[in-house]
Formats: structure tokens, sequence, C-alpha cells
């Protein structure tokens, strides 16, 4: 399903800032600037890793996946899972980047774990500005224009079900909770099939490095955004 995005080196994975980058924009629509290949602080969008955790071990009808620290491109990772059916994301240290727990019926039906996985990352990737910029502007606060920082926390979801899905996810609640220099963003999501409303989740962002909000300087990062989109699709069409 995603084997375009990494590299297979004996037990571990490997992905490239190039692949990491395409998966961003390609997959999740996310074009923010710390996926790009040059970025000086870049990382691998924690979407993908959900993403190869799902090809792996399925998609089961409850999971929670907590984002612990930020994977730099050609890091080896190891995905396993622990004696207490824990899921591990972990690097050749033994430092480990990602977990998760999961509950009830599982599927390995590709069809069904792809729908899923696009579906979601294709939700998550609009953390920003589609969801983040009015709750910041609400608030009056906004990250740091000269280094925009917005770390994911952690997600889960319920399902009722795993036969026949042809799911789609949809924002149902927003909030920022603002903690001085930082903020805690929950989107909550509903997630229907075929029309019917078939579980939930949520998913939890963290902002740092707040300052007052700036609508100009706001508005010269979303107009960044649409530009870097516009240039992908043209070079991609």
């Amino acid at each position: 399903m995603f084997k375009d995005f990494y590299a297979q080196r004996g037990e571990y994975v490997v992905i490239s800032a190039e692949q990491a980058s395409r998966f961003a924009k390609g997959v999740a629509g996310d074009y923010n600037p710390i996926h790009n290949p040059d970025a000086r602080r870049f990382c691998v969008p924690g979407d993908l890793l959900f993403a190869l955790v799902l090809e792996r071990f399925g998609l089961s009808q409850s999971m929670e996946f907590r984002f612990l620290s930020m994977v730099g491109a050609d890091t080896p990772l190891r995905f396993h899972e622990a004696d207490d059916g824990s899921i591990h994301v972990s690097d050749e240290g033994g430092k480990c980047y990602l977990q998760a727990t999961r509950g009830g019926a599982t599927t390995h039906e590709e069809a069904a774990v792809d729908a899923f996985v696009r579906c979601y990352v294709a939700f998550s990737g609009k953390n920003f500005p589609h969801y983040l910029k009015p709750l910041m502007e609400d608030k009056g606060v906004m990250f740091n224009p000269k280094r925009p920082l917005v770390i994911y926390d952690s997600m889960g979801f319920t399902l009722e079900r795993l036969d026949g899905l042809s799911p789609g996810l949809a924002l149902t609640r927003s909030s920022l909770e603002v903690l001085g220099k930082r903020a805690d963003a929950l989107l909550e999501f509903s997630i229907q099939s075929n029309g019917e409303a078939v579980g939930w989740g949520s998913k939890k962002l963290v902002v740092s490095g707040l300052c007052d909000y700036d609508a100009e300087a706001m508005e010269a990062i979303v107009a960044e955004f649409y530009r870097l989109k516009a240039a992908y699709e043209t070079s991609n069409a």
C-alpha cells in the first residue's frame, strides 16, 4: 500500500526526506515546511508512521497512538509488537518515537486498511490552515511566524464495525487551550461509511512558541501554504 514511501533494510524501515515529503504532500495534502527535504528541522510526518503501523498490524476497532518524538530522515526504525500487545516504533538505540495500543476485532483486508489510512491522513493534513487558523484567531494567539512549530501529540479512534467500510471523516468539534507559551489543540471527528455513522475519534496537537495573533503575518503564512500547494500540484499534473 505505502511501499513507495520507505525502504526495508533487514528488520528496519528507513524513510528518506524525499519519500516523507512526497507522502506529506501527495497523500496527506500537508505542506508544512518542516516536511520539505531541505528543511533545517526536517521531520517525517507522524501520519506516515501511522500509515505504516496499520499496513503492518492491521486496522483495529479501537486504536490509540502517542507520538513521543520527531523522526529525522534516514533513521532506521523497527516496528514491533511488545508482549502486552502494544506496538512500538523505535530506532536502533531503543529510542521510541511512537506507541500504539489497540482493542476489539482487527482486519488486515488491504482495501479497508488503505481506505481508512487515506481518509484519515487527508483529514489530518488539514491541520493548517483549515482547522488551526480559526482557533488561533479566536484566542488571539499564533505560533512564531519565523519558526512555526505544531507537534503531533496523540490520536485515537473507535469503530463500531470493520465490515464493508467505505470511510469518510468529518470534523465535529475543535478547541484550543492556551497554556502560557504553548497551546493544546483538540480536533474531534466522526467517521461515516456510506452515509452511516460508524465511529468517532480525536487528535491532539501542541502549538509551541506562542505570540500575539498578527493577521498580516498569518495571511502571509497562509498565502505561502497555497503557493506551495499550487506549485506541487502543477509539477505533478
